[in-house]
């Protein structure tokens, strides 16, 4: 069993990868691979609702130049997935929401059905609001969230003080612990069939 884990800070060894390395230890600790991918610094498109990936470049963005097809290709061969982002203005990074929502809309087929998580990264406050951005369009995807003994959140600002936030640290190991446990309870069983989807609008 393979956990992609998407740091989704500009800072490579910062306070978001302290978080996700964390629980990286904890998965392969239970036998469970895990792999960081680094956002970095280079830019991330949005999309532009070109839809090419769908009629055109079936599961693949159309822009080739960037992260996206890379972690699309990654969640061929894994088994779930852990974002962490650190909160900008209670938002998580908008490079890591560009990722996410073109990766998802364009390999939705390999993210379908895999257990997800998100970990947010603050000074103080706007955590869970950011939380709550980044677990909305696993909901779309039929992805089952993964939860910890607490909101999945660690505190620092400054580089390293993540690693002093005790309780955060606890939490980190406590949704790996959740998240291989999700897989064992998962493992071998048959992908549901869901009814075609009905979508709709209020306009009449």
């Amino acid at each position: 069993m393979k956990v992609l884990l998407i740091n989704g800070s500009p800072r490579k060894a910062g306070n978001t990868y302290l978080a996700l390395n964390e629980a990286a230890k904890e998965l392969e600790k239970a036998g469970v691979s895990a792999e960081i991918v680094q956002l970095g610094t280079q830019p991330v498109r949005s999309c532009i609702a070109c839809n090419s990936c769908k009629t055109k470049n079936e599961n693949r963005c159309v822009f080739d130049d960037d992260l996206c097809n890379r972690v699309t290709e990654k969640m061929k061969e894994a088994d779930a997935l852990i974002i962490g982002s650190p909160v900008y203005y209670g938002q998580p990074n908008g490079g890591l929401l560009s990722l996410i929502q073109r990766a998802l809309y364009s390999g939705g087929a390999y993210f379908t059905g895999k257990p997800a998580a998100a970990v947010a990264v603050c000074r103080r406050g706007g955590a869970t609001a950011a939380l709550q951005s980044l677990t909305m369009p696993f909901q779309i995807l039929h992805m089952p969230l993964v939860t910890s003994q607490y909101w999945n959140i660690v505190y620092g600002r400054d580089a390293g003080e993540a690693a002093l936030d005790q309780e955060g640290m606890q939490t980190m190991r406590s949704l790996a612990i959740n998240m291989v446990r999700m897989l064992k309870a998962m493992e071998g069983q048959e992908k549901p069939i869901y009814e075609a989807r009905q979508s709709m609008n209020f306009i009449r």
